[in-house]
């Protein structure tokens, strides 16, 4: 096993969500994962394109979040899309459950991260979807500062 494989500085980002949802707070959970997940998401083979949160019995899960299997496990791997609970602060659930509460308030997972200490976290944020127009104006903006950072150099 070499360590050239795994690296500590994966970050997998969801870009699309920036796009979608207005990005209100920003939480940082862990996941309870099994031994064949970690060592994929290590190799970068993961995706939270599809995924959403929810809250469950006072808990906060994940569906659609997929990991690929990994390459070295000989019979025992772990399905690719399925559910998994995320590890948060009492303090930090009751927040997101009257929160999610409010109308047009959702949970999504924005970027998948090892953490210095070797841990995988989901970074998840409180959002609100926005409209056709709020989309345009965004495209607007990048573009003109797009623009101006073109003139300045």
């Amino acid at each position: 096993m070499s360590k050239a494989r795994f690296s500590n500085n994966i970050q997998i980002k969801n870009r699309k969500v920036s796009y979608e949802f207005e990005l209100l707070e920003k939480f940082e959970a862990g996941m309870v994962l099994k031994g064949t997940e970690i060592k994929s998401i290590r190799e970068g083979k993961a995706s939270v394109r599809e995924a959403y949160c929810y809250l469950q019995n006072n808990e906060v899960y994940v569906k659609g979040l997929s990991i690929s299997p990994y390459s070295s496990a000989s019979f025992k791997s772990h399905p690719i899309t399925r559910e998994r609970k995320l590890l948060l602060t009492k303090k930090e659930i009751q927040k997101l459950r009257s929160k999610t509460e409010e109308k047009g308030l959702t949970i999504v997972p924005v970027k998948l991260f090892i953490n210095n200490r070797g841990f995988a976290k989901l970074e998840i944020a409180l959002a609100r979807g926005k409209k056709h127009y709020d989309k345009r104006d965004d495209i607007k903006k990048k573009d003109q500062k797009r623009e101006l950072d073109r003139l300045k150099i």
